[in-house]
């Protein structure tokens, strides 16, 4: 079996991001170590504090966040982080380096709770500056800028899925030996899929275009293999894993609640959004190609349409359409 390790030597990667890659997969490998034992850790619930978003904090986003950040703060490479968890711009102990890394430390973490898989998502792109501390300008670039993206998901096995613009491949970790195999590469995903993922809960308040598409999805036509199966597990990257194994779409538009969406562009949507390319789907606002919208702040929320390329095409066709407002 190739590590994960020597697949990144042969493909001739540029040795920065090399070592970045390996700061961020050893928290993680902790990380997977913790959830395996959850019950016997106390990273169980409420941290009783809230985050730059204001959503209510798990001990485990706590955990994870403070891990990755003093991993990254090792890297000679790394200049700067920006989490999820966190307001403002991380610097690390090398404000010169060449790179940033956003990441989302743990996505779907509520689901810790009930033994549900979740998973973490990171991106590493290049710095506009050339020294000098990390500013916001230097972060708010478009997702077609970044050089490597990718998750890990936390299941019934501990998964890395990850891209440096060379195709989608993916590494399980073996727990006793605490390294990461390669398992699957150059992962394409179907042109077409039959599974639909958003949370259907919130469908009074979706746009028209939004609804228009669901029920064209649960109408029956056998020519066009509807109606889909809908699919959600409230985690993006278990929801995604799964849609990008098997074909499908996951959507997370804007409500009345949230008018702007409410994923990160930096920290989730750019992330999948290069993943998904890279294994030949499509990934959308609704109105524009998801990795050509340059961020205004480190924190831009907005809606994200991600999957199979036909079934993007199909959902973005509704929403020009019938538009993207609320009802």
């Amino acid at each position: 079996m190739q590590t994960l390790n020597r697949f990144l030597i042969e493909s001739s990667i540029h040795m920065p991001l090399y070592n970045i890659i390996q700061f961020i997969i050893t928290p993680a490998k902790e990380l997977s170590r913790k959830i395996n034992i959850a019950g016997l850790e106390d990273i169980l619930g409420e941290a009783e504090a809230t985050n730059v978003q204001g959503e209510e904090q798990k001990k485990l986003d706590v955990y994870a966040n403070d891990e990755f950040i003093k991993s990254l703060n090792e890297c000679t490479h790394c200049a700067a982080m920006i989490s999820e968890e966190t307001e403002v711009i991380i610097p690390t102990q090398y404000p010169n380096a060449e790179y940033i890394v956003a990441f989302d430390p743990v996505d779907g973490s509520s689901n810790i709770d009930v033994n549900v898989s979740i998973g973490t998502i990171f991106s590493v792109f290049k710095r506009k500056s050339t020294s000098g501390p990390v500013t916001e300008d230097d972060c708010l670039q478009a997702g077609s800028n970044q050089l490597a993206a990718g998750y890990i998901i936390y299941g019934s096995s501990t998964i890395l899925v990850m891209t440096t613009g060379q195709g989608v491949h993916s590494f399980t970790l073996e727990p006793h030996v605490g390294k990461f195999y390669l398992s699957d590469t150059n992962i394409k995903t179907p042109l077409d899929g039959n599974i639909y993922s958003l949370n259907e809960g919130n469908y009074i308040k979706f746009p028209e275009g939004v609804k228009k598409y669901l029920k064209y999805c649960q109408e029956n036509d056998k020519e066009t293999n509807r109606p889909y199966s809908s699919r959600y597990i409230g985690s993006m990257v278990a929801d995604f894993h799964r849609n990008l194994k098997k074909g499908g779409i996951f959507i997370y538009p804007n409500t009345e609640k949230d008018p702007n969406g409410k994923l990160r562009i930096l920290y989730e949507c750019n992330p999948m959004s290069f993943l998904i390319e890279q294994a030949g789907g499509k990934a959308s606002n609704g109105s524009q190609r998801m990795l050509e919208v340059v961020p205004t702040s480190i924190h831009q929320r907005t809606p994200i349409f991600v999957g199979s390329t036909n079934m993007v095409n199909k959902a973005t066709s509704f929403m020009e359409q019938f538009g993207t407002k609320t009802s």
